[in-house]
């Protein structure tokens, strides 16, 4: 065993504390995420080929960034997180619009993308916790396992609001309903590694399913904020909550020590 991963071995987490500001600013990247997809490949006519490309070039750019940190630095991370949500949404639109792929076979698609990777990482890792990511092959294993969240709730949030018709609202609030179930199981056993991933996976449609419901026109069931007030207004919110928390407290996040094996 690396003697670097020992227990009592002081490393830097990569990765945030799982806390509220965490999850209002996942769920509010993740509403910016299929917003500002949606501007750019369609207000901005950029089409999804174009505006996959640039975004996907411009996420490259923001992990390198990441990756260089070594440790959680706020305006690094969230900033990786909002791209790769848009890159996400932008991989599950390619996929039904440029190439015909059912929301059906894309969602199970990615379901086993995202179960194969967790199995991966488990393998190599031992351990699934974000509480340990501190090392380049952790991290890589976790963005990828993030990219693949975002992908996968995009295609099931599409799934019941626009193929199964549900519409915005309630598909927003059936995946409200199922994140607090997990909440529940958490509250009374449920692991808290897999109950984090639960979480996780779901806030990305509910996000989508919220972030649709504003932006889209009333014809087409949404509110009619449009996607350049939604994404603007997201956009703001999660820049004053990363500058709150990077001013208020201190990001260097010390890993939990593993045990020797």
């Amino acid at each position: 065993m690396d003697p670097m991963l020992k227990r009592g071995t002081a490393r830097l987490n990569r990765v945030p504390e799982v806390t509220i500001d965490f999850w209002l600013i996942k769920l509010m990247a993740v509403t910016v995420g299929e917003t500002a997809a949606d501007y750019l490949s369609m207000n901005l006519g950029l089409g999804l080929t174009t505006t996959s490309l640039i975004m996907t070039g411009v996420l490259v750019v923001a992990l390198i960034l990441q990756f260089a940190q070594k440790r959680y630095v706020p305006w690094t991370y969230w900033l990786a997180v909002v791209l790769i949500s848009i890159v996400g949404t932008l991989i599950t639109d390619n996929l039904t619009d440029n190439l015909g792929i059912a929301l059906v076979t894309s969602t199970a698609w990615f379901t086993v993308t995202l179960v194969a990777t967790f199995i991966v990482w488990y393998a190599c890792e031992g351990t699934l916790s974000i509480h340990t990511i501190f090392t380049t092959r952790r991290e890589v294993f976790y963005w990828l396992a993030i990219l693949f969240t975002f992908s996968l709730g995009t295609a099931a949030g599409d799934l019941l609001a626009e193929q199964l018709d549900l519409g915005y609202l309630s598909s927003g609030l059936i995946f409200a309903g199922v994140i607090a179930a997990i909440g529940f199981a958490y509250f009374i056993g449920l692991d808290s590694i897999l109950a984090f991933w639960l979480a996780y996976i779901f806030t990305r449609p509910l996000g989508a399913s919220f972030g649709d419901l504003l932006s889209q026109p009333i014809e087409n069931g949404g509110l009619g904020f449009g996607t350049i007030g939604t994404s603007f207004l997201f956009l703001a919110a999660i820049v004053a909550i990363v500058v709150y928390a990077t001013i208020s407290s201190d990001d260097e996040t010390m890993a939990e020590a593993e045990p020797e094996v």
